[in-house]
């Protein structure tokens, strides 16, 4: 199988801890974090993905709104210059180990962060990344 995952979760899952939106939420986050893991690919994909999933019921999702497609804009073009691959539609990404570390370093010194400027999470992702990813559940 594939990880379906719109440009900015490949932001997200370099700070994940298991906090979100809800129960659901977290449960499913931590069973696609697993799956990375194990090595699954991820097919990148335009609106609401997998990790979306458990939130779409709600009308309000931020999900459908047109800032997160402007973030996952932003996402596409500073991962595809930090990684010299095209981050688009319908790549396929695998996530060596030596790709999540790039990523990590680039979000870490701020080079790759322009999508998370108006973020709710920012402040802990931020904190997760000088904590140099301490319990971050995606991890190879």
């Amino acid at each position: 199988m594939t990880v379906r995952l719109r440009s900015h979760h490949l932001l997200c899952l370099l700070t994940y801890v298991g906090k979100g939106y809800s129960d659901a939420f977290i449960e499913n986050y931590d069973t696609i974090a697993e799956r990375l893991c194990d090595g699954e690919d991820i097919i990148i994909v335009a609106g609401p993905d997998d990790i979306c999933a458990p939130i779409l019921d709600d009308t309000d999702a931020h999900c459908w709104r047109d800032s997160v497609v402007l973030r996952d804009k932003a996402a596409a073009t500073a991962l595809t210059a930090e990684l010299g691959t095209p981050i688009e539609v319908g790549a396929t990404i695998s996530l060596e180990p030596s790709a999540l570390r790039k990523m990590r370093d680039g979000f870490a010194k701020g080079k790759i962060r322009q999508a998370c400027t108006e973020c709710e999470w920012h402040d802990l992702c931020t904190n997760v990344a000088a904590s140099n990813y301490e319990n971050a559940k995606v991890d190879r």
